[in-house]
C-alpha cells in the first residue's frame, strides 16, 4: 500500500519543466522599407498566394521547369529525408512518456554430467526432483519525467524538427530561385546569341564590301584587316556565349534532377517583360522567411535544452513490476498457484560530480545566446538582402530605360558611319569605333534586362517567397 501510495505522488508530479520560460528574442523592425518607403501589402493572384511566384514572369516553360525542381531535385530529397527522420525522433521521444511493456517467457531444463540428476531452484541453488522450469512473465517499467527532462527532450526534438521543415521550405525556394536566375540567363544569352548572329551577317557584307573596295583600288589593305578583325571577334563571342549557355543549361538540368546528357532546354520566347512585385509589410519577413522560421525553433530548441540540463540536478525514478507464472509442470503454469508478481521503485541521485551538472548547463545557456545571435543575424541579413534588391531594382529601371536610348543612338550612328565611309568622308577605323559602340549598347540592353529580372527574383526570395 505504501508503494501504491508512493506511485501516485510520483505521477502527480510528472512533467514539472525546470527549463526557462520561452520567449522569441526581441528585435527592431522599421516601419517600412527605407529603399521603398511607399511599398504596402498587397494581394496577389491565386496562383502566386499558393507559393508559385514564377508566374508572375508569365513564361510557360520556366513554369514546367519550377515544378519539376520540386519532385526531382535531389537536394530537395536529402532535405525531405532529414525532415523526416526530425519527426521520426520527436514520436521516439514521446514514447518514452510511456511505460515499456514486455512479454517474456522461458523453458528451462537442467541436467548433470554426473549420476545425480540436478535441478536449479528458484533462488538458483542445485536440487534433486524435477528439472524442468517454465515461466511466462509480463513486465513493465517506467520512468516519471518528474522534473520535465523527457518532456523538454521532446519539446527539443519538437522545435529541430519544425526547423528541419523550415530548412526544406528555405532548400526548396533557393532551388526554385536558382533555377529562375539560371533560366534568366540563359534567355539573356539566347538573346546576345541573336543580336551577335545578326551582327556577323552584317559584318560579313561589311567585309564583301570593303574586299571590293580594295581590289577596285579605292580601299587600303588595312581597311580589310579591320572588317576581317571585326568579322571573327564577333563570332569567337558567339562561339563562348554558346559555352556560356551550355553551362546554365547543365546548371538547370541538375536542379531538375535529370542527367545533363540526357537535357535540352525547351525552346521558348523570352520575356523581357519585369512583373511588379506584391509588397509586403517590413514585420511580415519575420513570418514570411523559412530561414528566419529554422532560427527562432532552433532557440526555442536550445531553450529546451537548458532544462534538460538542469534536470541532473534532481533525483531519477523508476518503476518497475512484474505479473505471471512460474511452474515446474508446463500443465501447472497458468494455475493460481503459479502466479507471481513485483513492484519496484528505484531512485538515482548524483552527489557529487565535481561540477560537471553545472559546466553542462552552463554550455546549454551560452549555445542558447548563441543560437538568439544567429537568429537576430538572420534577421538582419533578411532585412539587407530585402532593401539590396528595392534598391536594385529602383536603380536598374532607371539604367534600363537608359540602355535602351544609348542602343537607339549607337544603331544610327553605326549607320551613318558605314554610309559616311562608303562616300569616302571618314576611313574604316571610324567604322570600327561605331560598330563597337552598336554591339556593346544592345548587349549591354539586354543584359539590363536580365538584371532587371534576376532583381525581381532576388527580391521575390528576400521577402519569402509567397503571398500567404
Amino acid at each position: 500500500m505504501r508503494i501504491a501510495v508512493l506511485i501516485v505522488c510520483v505521477v502527480s508530479c510528472v512533467a514539472c519543466s525546470v527549463a526557462p520560460s520561452y520567449r522569441r528574442p526581441s528585435v527592431e523592425i522599421p516601419a517600412s522599407f527605407k529603399e521603398a518607403p511607399g511599398w504596402r501589402e498587397a494581394m496577389p493572384s491565386d496562383a502566386v498566394a499558393r507559393g508559385e511566384w514564377w508566374q508572375l514572369f508569365g513564361d510557360p516553360v520556366l513554369s514546367d521547369l519550377q515544378r519539376q525542381v520540386v519532385l526531382s531535385n535531389q537536394n530537395l530529397a536529402a532535405s525531405k529525408a532529414a525532415y523526416d527522420q526530425s519527426r521520426a525522433l520527436v514520436r521516439e521521444l514521446r514514447a518514452s512518456l510511456l511505460p515499456v511493456i514486455d512479454l517474456t517467457a522461458s523453458g528451462t531444463k537442467v541436467g548433470s554430467f554426473g549420476t545425480g540428476n540436478p535441478t536449479v531452484g528458484n533462488t538458483g541453488s542445485v536440487s534433486t526432483g524435477g528439472n524442468q522450469r517454465y515461466s511466462v512473465t509480463i513486465g513493465t517499467t517506467w520512468e516519471p519525467d518528474l522534473w520535465g527532462r523527457i518532456g523538454d527532450s521532446v519539446r527539443q526534438a519538437g522545435a529541430l524538427a519544425q526547423a528541419s521543415e523550415a530548412d526544406l521550405a528555405n532548400a526548396t525556394l533557393s532551388a526554385q530561385g536558382e533555377l529562375a536566375l539560371d533560366y534568366i540567363q540563359g534567355r539573356g544569352l539566347q538573346a546576345q546569341e541573336e543580336v551577335l548572329t545578326a551582327t556577323i551577317a552584317a559584318y560579313e557584307r561589311a567585309l564583301t564590301i570593303t574586299t571590293n573596295r580594295y581590289n577596285a583600288g579605292v580601299a587600303a589593305r588595312s581597311d580589310v584587316l579591320q572588317a576581317e578583325t571585326a568579322l571573327r571577334n564577333a563570332r569567337a563571342n558567339v562561339a563562348d556565349l554558346g559555352r556560356q549557355r551550355a553551362l546554365l543549361e547543365h546548371a538547370i538540368a541538375v536542379l531538375v534532377g535529370v542527367n545533363p546528357s540526357n537535357f535540352v532546354l525547351p525552346s521558348g520566347e523570352w520575356s523581357r517583360d519585369v512583373p511588379e512585385i506584391p509588397g509586403v509589410l517590413p514585420a511580415s519577413l519575420l513570418e514570411r522567411r523559412p530561414d528566419i522560421a529554422a532560427a527562432e525553433r532552433r532557440v526555442a530548441a536550445a531553450n529546451s535544452a537548458i532544462g534538460i540540463e538542469r534536470s541532473a540536478y534532481f533525483p531519477t525514478l523508476q518503476l518497475s513490476g512484474d505479473a505471471g507464472y512460474s511452474s515446474r509442470a508446463m500443465s501447472d503454469l497458468f494455475e493460481s498457484a503459479s502466479s507471481i508478481w513485483s513492484l519496484g521503485l528505484t531512485g538515482a541521485l548524483t552527489l557529487l560530480d565535481f561540477g560537471a551538472r553545472s559546466a553542462r548547463v552552463d554550455q546549454a545557456r551560452a549555445a542558447y545566446e548563441q543560437t538568439v545571435a544567429e537568429y537576430r543575424q538572420t534577421v538582419l541579413t533578411a532585412f539587407q538582402q530585402t532593401e539590396d534588391q528595392l534598391a536594385a531594382l529602383r536603380v536598374l529601371d532607371v539604367v534600363t530605360t537608359e540602355r535602351d536610348a544609348a542602343a537607339v543612338a549607337a544603331k544610327s550612328a553605326e549607320k551613318i558611319a558605314y554610309n559616311q565611309y562608303f562616300a569616302g568622308q571618314i576611313g574604316y577605323a571610324d567604322v570600327i569605333v561605331a560598330q563597337t559602340a552598336a554591339l556593346s549598347s544592345r548587349q549591354a540592353e539586354i543584359q539590363a534586362v536580365v538584371d532587371r529580372q534576376s532583381a525581381a527574383v532576388a527580391l521575390i526570395q528576400a521577402i519569402g517567397g509567397h503571398w500567404q
